[in-house]
């Protein structure tokens, strides 16, 4: 098929009530949008390119799902309501086999979240998918990485590290028994983007950030432009990582098959998790469970801000781990 029939059979819907704020959608040069009186763009992009992203024979459909989470994650980490996105997509051929499931995949959430896809490109090429997605925010209230406190609690949101070990199996670094490899590769490649949690956490937590390469190292995001440091208690944020709980589901009885050093290994700096990392001063810790209880998303306290620079990560009596935490960088890693 034509690049045109492609975006015509695939991608154009007739506009519909939840686009009140889409006045020219897909089909024209440019897409035209009505911001809400009053609110703030907030606009993220992000790119996943096959063989560095995500394996080159990954469900379609669920690869659609992701294309879009990690760019709604953005928008939760900033407590921006979703409103459009463009997809700029490379193919290497036209296949209606694999177009299909990911239109799905990528429609799903993006009805799901009240997200109307508004315009984009393709063209043919190795496999990359680049979304830019659009937000809004009242003015003053998005959530910074710049707002943290000397004193204010660290919290993550749902479960960390399971992406990580299943990525790690998958190549052949660990093993998972089937049932549990299926749970963590489904945190993999289908990311639960928190926006009912950013958009709670608005006036209650005082910084925040997605944890996309690792918790650690988006953690220092929020440090830096802080300028302040933190300690994170190694005890409770290795029993973040669900893939290590016992057949009950209670958190901290370890799969003897996972050592203690790989699992705080994924959970620290495994990345690919898009929850949550956020900062909220002790006096709000109720706000925080509200919030967390609004939207259906535990959070789990697991350090403190302190005006010390840096990460700091503690064992139970408080002696620092030597580490290394060293989270994700696309130009640090091997290609």
């Amino acid at each position: 098929m034509g690049e045109f029939e492609l975006i015509a059979r695939y991608f154009q819907r007739p506009q519909r009530p939840l686009d009140d704020g889409v006045a020219l959608g897909v089909g024209d040069d440019c897409a035209l949008l009505q911001p809400t009186p009053g609110m703030q763009w907030a606009v993220s992009s992000d790119m996943l390119i096959s063989g560095r992203h995500f394996f080159a024979d990954v469900d379609p459909r669920t690869l659609g799902h992701k294309a879009l989470a990690v760019n709604l994650s953005d928008l939760a980490a900033c407590g921006a309501r979703p409103r459009a996105f463009t997809l700029a997509l490379a193919l290497p051929e036209a296949r209606a086999e694999w177009l299909q499931p990911f239109a799905e995949g990528l429609f799903a959430l993006a009805d799901a979240h009240g997200c109307a896809l508004i315009g984009g490109d393709t063209t043919r090429g190795p496999l990359n998918i680049c979304i830019t997605v659009m937000g809004e925010v009242p003015p003053g209230q998005a959530l910074l990485r710049s707002g943290a406190q000397v004193g204010d609690d660290v919290y993550v949101s749902g479960t960390l590290g399971d992406a990580a070990l299943a990525l790690q199996c998958l190549q052949g670094k660990a093993h998972l028994p089937p049932a549990l490899l299926t749970a963590a590769r489904q945190r993999l490649e289908q990311p639960t983007p928190r926006v009912a949690l950013g958009l709670a956490l608005c006036g209650v937590a005082t910084a925040a950030a997605d944890v996309s390469d690792g918790l650690l190292g988006d953690l220092g995001h929020i440090l830096t432009q802080s300028g302040v440091g933190a300690t994170v208690e190694a005890e409770i944020a290795i029993k973040l990582i669900a893939a290590c709980a016992d057949n009950t589901g209670s958190k901290g009885q370890f799969d003897t098959k996972i050592p203690d050093a790989l699992a705080l290994q994924c959970v620290l700096a495994g990345g690919d998790d898009y929850e949550l990392v956020f900062t909220a001063p002790p006096a709000r810790a109720a706000a925080v469970q509200a919030a967390a209880q609004a939207s259906g998303t535990p959070v789990t306290r697991i350090g403190r801000t302190e005006a010390a620079g840096g990460v700091r990560v503690v064992d139970g009596n408080g002696a620092q781990l030597p580490g290394p935490w060293a989270s994700f960088d696309h130009f640090a890693a091997p290609p």
